[in-house]
């Protein structure tokens, strides 16, 4: 395996405030916990040492119960039976529904996540780790997950059905199943077919559970679906505590304000309440009118009577983007969090909501991002003699270099500038020493003569460049199919992209060997 890796600092894809949270935690410790390192983990786990037991059997029955749909390994099984131990704990990732994983960069987070529990059960021997996929189901955003790229092809299922997706039923999914099928249909036995088929249930939520253990349950992935009524039990005191005081809209605004005057930009606006109530087809926000809460389409509610149908019906109530952190590690032993850089961002916002419920704020760390070179993009490269990082510049900088450096002899205006420059003060001379008046005519005729010299250097560069017509067109194609709509590979190409053959295993394999823990910097993979 070949691996290069170039500092996020000087790319422009992450922003400042993901560059330091790569880099330089500790400028922040107001907003996060410790600085992420093997170290930290040492206070995390005295911090999280006295997790109530009661949660852990909560969540323990909650997943033997879920496991029960789908083929369990024995290292998951194994996982989850340690759940139940004082001595056990979890490092976390989590994401939305998007269908067949939708981009890439969801792998990474899970494979990230694997590979440091996998770190810290080496470094910690005495203890047990257990990496975790949290499961987005609640989300109602479907247009961002309900389609995904797969060999240039958007691949997109339509469904009118509403509300949280994890609930939408696979009405119309055979369909685009047989789309992704016949990209290998020369390859009947490849993993990707079985795989397929485990694309099934009876809702989005089933699928992507029953998906996604496919794929990593060699590896120990324990998945927990967050739409769960035993888990909101447990939550309801935070429900309730949101309903009465909007706690965590007072926590966020006070943080935001401090980062703004750091000069970092909030990524997430909290509400006054900041919960959504579940119906069969919508999520819909609950709304506070000076004593009472209005829920559109269910009702106007006082304090008391929505405390009610909160005792009654936890389930139908789903924290938001501010809340859903905390759900999260609320019912989880968990000791860090892996993310994107934009999520990672927006979670420096909530340390005010976790120390207002004295709950412990998850160590932070920001994903590995990749970028693969596949064996043709790499033999291309070579050809046109364009290393990995310079792979990175604007397409208009990446051509223009190239013929810079191609050039066998760089065309010399000098002598002619000279001349030129001469001209023109001979022409301003003779015209202004007759009538100083006729200056605005001699600037102007000065301006015409340069803007036809300039016209001929340009036509002679072109020239030049049409002799690099076919490389600069490669580099375009390069381009285009390295790093789509000029953005990072990861965040739009489906990983099935980089496995042509079907051969599922392999590339996970591959990745999950490239991973690494503590990088900071991009990997660029050449695969």
């Amino acid at each position: 395996m070949q691996k290069t890796k170039i500092s996020r600092l000087i790319l422009s894809y992450f922003s400042p405030l993901a560059n330091k949270l790569s880099y330089d935690q500790e400028t922040l410790s107001e907003f996060i916990q410790e600085s992420f390192s093997l170290k930290a983990f040492e206070n995390q786990l005295d911090r999280k040492k006295d997790f109530d037991q009661k949660k852990r059997l909560i969540l323990q029955a909650e997943l033997k119960s879920k496991y029960k749909s789908v083929e369990l390994s024995k290292k998951t099984e194994n996982a989850i039976e340690n759940l139940s131990s004082e001595n056990c704990f979890t490092v976390t990732t989590g994401h939305q529904l998007n269908i067949f994983t939708g981009p890439i960069y969801f792998i990474y987070k899970i494979l990230h996540t694997i590979k440091l529990a996998e770190e810290l059960s080496a470094n910690y021997p005495n203890q047990l780790f257990v990496p975790i996929y949290w499961m987005a189901s609640e989300d109602h955003d479907f247009a961002e997950i309900n389609h995904t790229n797969i060999f240039n092809k958007k691949i997109s299922w339509e469904s009118d059905f509403g509300g949280a997706v994890g609930n939408y039923p696979l009405e119309n999914f055979e369909t685009i199943k047989n789309e992704v099928k016949a990209f290998f249909a020369n390859f009947p036995e490849a993993k990707i077919h079985a795989l397929l088929g485990k694309y099934q249930g009876k809702n989005l939520a089933d699928a992507t559970f029953s998906f996604v253990n496919e794929l990593f349950k060699e590896y120990g992935l324990v998945i927990v679906d967050a739409n769960s009524s035993n888990l909101k039990k447990e939550f309801i005191p935070i429900l309730k505590k949101e309903i009465e005081s909007s706690f965590s809209e007072i926590q966020v605004v006070e943080t935001s304000k401090k980062l703004e005057e750091l000069g970092f930009k909030p990524q997430i606006f909290p509400r006054p309440i900041n919960l959504f109530y579940l119906t069969e087809y919508e999520r819909i926000r609950i709304i506070k009118e000076e004593e009472n809460f209005q829920i559109a389409g269910v009702g106007t509610f006082s304090k008391e009577q929505l405390f009610d149908l909160i005792d009654n019906s936890p389930e139908k109530f789903s924290p938001n983007v501010v809340l859903r952190p905390v759900y999260q590690e609320f019912m989880l032993p968990n000791l860090a969090y892996i993310g994107g850089a934009a999520e990672i961002a927006y979670w420096t916002q909530l340390k005010g909501v976790f120390d207002a419920l004295e709950l412990t704020f998850p160590l932070l760390k920001v994903r590995n991002s990749i970028q693969i070179i596949d064996a043709n993009a790499q033999k291309k490269l070579l050809k046109l003699n364009i290393s990995e990082i310079e792979l990175f510049s604007p397409i208009d900088e990446l051509k223009q270099n190239f013929v810079k450096n191609n050039l066998k002899e760089e065309i010399d205006f000098s002598e002619l500038e000279n001349k030129t420059n001469e001209l023109l003060q001979v022409i301003e001379t003779q015209i202004t020493q007759f009538d100083t008046n006729l200056l605005k005519f001699a600037e102007a005729e000065k301006t015409k003569l340069q803007n036809q010299i300039e016209s001929i250097k340009q036509k002679l560069i072109k020239q030049q460049k049409n002799a690099f017509e076919q490389e600069l067109k490669q580099i375009e194609d390069l381009k285009s199919k390295l790093f789509p709509n000029n953005g990072l590979q990861e965040r739009s190409e489906n990983f099935l992209n980089f496995c042509p053959n079907g051969d599922v295993e392999t590339l996970i394999s591959y990745l999950f060997e490239a991973i690494e823990v503590f990088e900071n910097d991009l990997i660029v993979l050449k695969y």
